[in-house]
């Protein structure tokens, strides 16, 4: 749970599984004596979509047979052409009453175990009642095409940024990019010769709709204009 009035910069865990969930294009489906299964039709309905969770608890979801022990894979990748692009995996466990099958019209229905989600930070352990009680992101399916847009169309004001990272990061990036956007903020990686580092720019107030994260993006620039100090970081 969230400290009382603190300042949230960074989405927690149950946060970041929920968006990938919301916004994945794939996932791998995994289940005990069959070959995996990739799945490439998520645009539109995105993994919930074709998977129903529930609590085993739940009456009336799973019928009187077998259960198939199942594994869902998503690979978080990075939309902008960055060095390491993967920035997240998640695995949710479970029981399937029956196969999961790509040509099903109807979502299957899943009895859910848990949730793993990794990254460089670490991993962390997501359980169904967390995922429901956590507000969904509006910024995570726009995500990639904002920040694709800012690379493609915006990219001289993508190392104007850096004058607003406290402590200034080391000199010498050879180039900054957008690595992630979220409704609390985003994070530039800056790519050096043979190591990256990821710094996190935080939103003077988290973002509740879509049409917020656009002028929290420019009131970030418009900070990083007021600055005094040259930026001086890049090669």
């Amino acid at each position: 749970m969230r400290p009382f009035h603190s300042r949230v910069t960074l989405p927690t865990p149950a946060e970041r599984v929920l968006s990938i969930l919301t916004a994945a294009h794939s996932m791998t489906v995994v289940s005990d004596g069959l070959d995996p299964i990739e799945v490439h039709r998520l645009d539109g309905t995105a993994a919930m979509g074709h998977i129903h969770l529930h609590e085993p608890s739940e009456a009336g979801h799973a019928p009187a047979r077998p259960c198939i022990p199942v594994r869902l894979e998503f690979t978080d990748i990075a939309p902008t052409p960055v060095r390491d692009r993967t920035r997240a995996r998640v695995t949710v466990t479970g029981l399937l009453s029956a196969p999961y099958s790509t040509e099903a019209s109807e979502s299957t229905c899943m009895e859910f175990g848990q949730a793993v989600f990794e990254d460089h930070r670490g991993r962390s352990f997501v359980t169904l009642g967390t995922l429901q009680e956590t507000e969904p992101d509006p910024v995570a399916t726009s995500e990639a095409g904002m920040l694709t847009h800012l690379v493609d169309e915006h990219d001289e004001l993508v190392p104007l940024l850096l004058r607003l990272v406290h402590p200034r990061p080391e000199r010498g990036a050879r180039r900054v990019l957008p690595l992630a956007l979220d409704r609390y903020g985003v994070t530039l990686r800056l790519e050096y010769s043979s190591t990256h580092r990821d710094v996190r720019l935080p939103f003077a107030k988290a973002v509740s709709r879509l049409d917020q994260a656009g002028p929290q993006i420019h009131a970030l620039l418009a900070a990083a204009r007021r600055t005094s100090h040259r930026n001086q970081l890049l090669t």
